[in-house]
């Protein structure tokens, strides 16, 4: 017995003006702030040079130290254990716009960054990097995202270029994939939405205590239990979460990172 239409354009349609309305409506707000938000990070993403990894790794965490003392807020950092290129993802609170450039804030971080060990840490930094990109993305609150971190050893980052017109679409599948973890006890992935910067659209963090727990957490639900929590997120199955997402993509990079230290 078939549940949903034969034309599944037509059933998706349906279901993502649902979606929006229900968004707007409360619906999702509490799970929402455990996942989405306003605050605004940058997002780096850094390769070393070829036999500079640990140079890069240590230059890095020296530069953080710098990042307090200019009056910023210590980011957050993960290395590469498997999918994309870069070694290192560095994810810098910012708050906002106008707070981060705010004439105080630009002053205190020149003063750090001019001075002769600020402009050593800068030469360094760059004697040992191949390659860098940044990203400004919007997502949950640094108490949030603090809390997200604390005690985790494995992230798994997976980072969206979505079609032209499919990219309010491809949010909302991000959330569908959440509402379907949510169903399932499991703990949601965190979205990052674009604010400026490289041309990333959208970008979602798992976090897990480690390689292992992640592994489990797929093996831990029968078919029947996923099929049922797929339904419940708006999918029209199991077997239409990956090729949903990928009719939406242009590209996407996939990946397993861990803790630097």
């Amino acid at each position: 017995m078939k549940r949903f239409p034969q034309d599944r354009s037509v059933f998706r349609a349906a279901l993502f003006v649902l979606l929006l309305v229900l968004s707007f409506t409360g619906f999702t707000n509490e799970a929402k702030a455990q996942t989405e938000g306003d605050y605004l990070y940058k997002v780096t993403l850094l390769r070393a040079a070829p036999g500079h990894y640990n140079e890069l790794m240590d230059a890095l965490e020296a530069s953080f130290s710098k990042t307090t003392e200019a009056g910023d807020i210590a980011p957050f950092w993960m290395r590469h254990s498997q999918g994309d290129h870069w070694d290192f993802m560095v994810i810098y609170p910012m708050a906002d716009w106008d707070i981060y450039n705010g004439a105080d804030r630009t002053a205190r971080r020149a003063s750090a960054w001019s001075g002769a060990s600020g402009t050593q840490l800068s030469k360094t930094l760059e004697s040992h990097l191949s390659y860098s990109e940044d990203w400004f993305a919007r997502s949950i609150g640094i108490e949030e995202m603090t809390r997200r971190f604390k005690d985790m050893g494995l992230f798994h980052i997976e980072m969206f270029a979505g079609l032209p017109g499919k990219r309010d679409e491809l949010l909302e599948q991000r959330r569908m994939e959440n509402r379907y973890y949510a169903h399932l006890n499991r703990q949601q992935n965190v979205i990052f939405t674009r604010s400026g910067g490289s041309n990333w659209d959208s970008m979602t963090i798992g976090f897990h205590e480690s390689l292992t727990s992640f592994v489990a957490n797929s093996n831990l639900y029968s078919a029947e239990e996923q099929e049922e929590a797929a339904l419940v997120a708006g999918f029209s199955g199991t077997n239409d979460i990956g090729p949903y997402l990928r009719s939406l993509l242009s590209y996407h990079n996939d990946t397993l990172a861990v803790r630097p230290r």
